[in-house]
């Protein structure tokens, strides 16, 4: 009696047998043979028990369930939202207004959104099961990074791509004070103080994996350092922004060294303690002048020269410059712009080094980062001094901008904001941190037509990116070593590297002479000295 070829519920065909036991092709050409049909075998093939999925039944079916599911959905929202869709109280005639015609608007309304939030996230996770099976060895899915599938975003990896976007991103920036208003130059200078908390926490938690939800108190350091030296001593604005720098750096080193031995959520909630205790210090103590906080902090100068009382005429009668435009701002704006170059220069840098790469295995794994002969004290610590260094220059600059600082600029939530602008854009991608960063700062600002509905477009936008692209708007990359077999050594293994996130294959690199998997020759009896 010969055996069916295909599969049967309870019975495995060659092709599940071929599968179970790890035959040459593996899943995938189980999965051929079992779709293939007959060809070269003996027995007439089984009547499969069920109509496939790609069956017209099963799609008519599965329609059907989803049509079904958003009816549901938008009935019982319909119902709850009776209340206070349809009744209106009319205090002018004391009475009721039933607004029964928009019941059907909010159900179609529902409906319509049901059925694309259930298509977006059975395609949300089509595509995950895609990916798993490319890097369990199938074919890359289409858009997916590495050689055989390339995304849109790893056209930006090509020099004359990032060469032609840089100069137009630098153009841009440049040129953005003498065209637009004062509004959108203090919008832009906020959002450039963000985008350097962002990629100062980057380091920390993007990059090293240590959770700090303690952040706005470093941000603080930098901007008391500054008021306290000025209206104390006097000094400027150029020499108060590396003493923020500093003692910020002190701080991020006193704090890492009482959490050596923490992690995850451990990590968080003293980092929180720590915020809050320093939010409650700058309350309480007399030489902070208290909630209070500091006046008259002065802008930053250049040269001694009056900004807006020598140039601004000139530049103004010329029609380069807005009228209101105040140059100060202007001088702030550049400054954070020049910080903010340096600080991608330097986290680039730090990335690519030894140090970044001690950081990312002391993110995946710190048993096995110590097991690699890797000091975890001296990792940690260097990741919160450098981290905190960067919240301390933005610091110094946001106190000049405000002219004003009090201990409510740094409380909690502005933790979580760069937080979220990390996760949001990217762990680990600068990039990503730094669109990110644009996203949560200018998108409310720009929604202010919308009033009444602002935060909750932007908690609804939050919502999506989370839940359709949880890995970020750009996911960090980093560089990864594969190995492929070396044509001509049976079983050797020769290095490639790649600079995709582990899919694709670099070309093998060729095997050295004589190092051939044939078995040696006997040697034969030695020669008479």
């Amino acid at each position: 009696m010969t055996q069916a070829p295909f599969s049967v519920k309870g019975q495995a065909g060659p092709a599940s047998a071929a599968a179970a036991s790890g035959a040459p092709g593996g899943p995938a050409a189980a999965v051929h043979a079992e779709t293939a049909g007959p060809s070269g075998l003996s027995g007439p093939p089984a009547a499969p028990a069920a109509a496939s999925p790609g069956s017209k039944a099963a799609l008519l079916r599965r329609l059907a369930g989803e049509l079904r599911a958003a009816v549901i959905s938008a009935a019982w929202l319909t119902f709850l939202a009776l209340p206070l869709v349809v009744f209106r109280i009319n205090s002018a005639f004391g009475k009721i207004d039933y607004l029964w015609g928009r019941l059907p608007k909010l159900a179609a309304v529902t409906f319509l959104a049901t059925l694309a939030w259930r298509f977006l996230l059975r395609r949300t996770a089509f595509s995950r099961v895609k990916e798993a099976v490319s890097e369990a060895g199938g074919p890359p899915p289409e858009g997916a990074r590495g050689p055989a599938g390339r995304s849109w975003l790893s056209l930006l990896d090509r020099a004359p791509a990032k060469k032609a976007l840089f100069l137009a991103l630098a153009a841009f920036l440049l040129s953005v004070p003498f065209w637009t208003s004062p509004y959108v130059v203090l919008i832009l200078i906020t959002a450039l103080i963000y985008i350097t908390l962002g990629l100062g926490l980057n380091i920390v938690v993007g990059v090293a994996g240590l959770l700090n939800l303690g952040y706005a108190a470093f941000f603080g350091v930098g901007a008391y350092t500054f008021g306290l030296l000025h209206s104390g001593l006097g000094l400027g604005f150029w020499a108060c922004l590396p003493l923020g720098a500093l003692s910020a750096t002190v701080l991020g080193l006193l704090l890492g060294i009482p959490v050596l031995r923490l992690s995850g959520d451990y990590l968080a909630i003293v980092t929180l303690g720590f915020a809050e205790i320093f939010r409650l210090v700058l309350v309480n103590v007399d030489f902070t002048n208290g909630p209070r906080g500091i006046r008259n902090i002065p802008p930053p100068s250049l040269f001694g020269i009056d900004l807006n009382g020598a140039v601004k005429p000139f530049l103004a009668g010329k029609g380069l410059l807005h009228p209101d435009m105040d140059l100060n701002k202007v001088l702030i704006y550049f400054i954070i712009l020049a910080i903010v170059a340096l600080t991608v220069l330097c986290v680039y840098r730090l990335e690519n080094s030894r140090l970044g790469r001690a950081w990312l295995a002391l993110r995946e794994d710190e048993v096995a980062c110590q097991a690699m002969g890797i000091n975890r004290t001296r990792a940690k610590l260097t990741a919160f001094a450098l981290g905190s260094t960067w919240a301390g220059l933005a610091g110094v600059v946001f106190a000049s901008q405000i002219t004003f600082i009090s201990p409510a600029s740094f409380d909690f939530m502005l933790s979580v904001m760069v937080l979220s602008i990390v996760v949001l854009g990217g762990m680990g991608s600068i990039p990503g941190v730094m669109i990110g960063a644009a996203v949560l700062i200018l998108l409310p600002e720009y929604l202010r037509e919308f009033q009444d509905y602002r935060m909750l477009i932007f908690g609804l936008i939050m919502v999506l990116m989370m839940v359709f692209r949880p890995q970020g708007i750009i996911p960090g990359t980093r560089r990864v070593y594969l190995y492929s077999p070396s044509p001509g050594a049976g079983g050797g293994a020769a290095p490639s590297a790649g600079d995709g996130e582990g899919q694709g294959e670099g070309p093998a690199a060729p095997s050295p002479a004589g190092a051939s998997s044939a078995p040696a020759a006997p040697a034969g009896p030695a020669a008479p000295s």
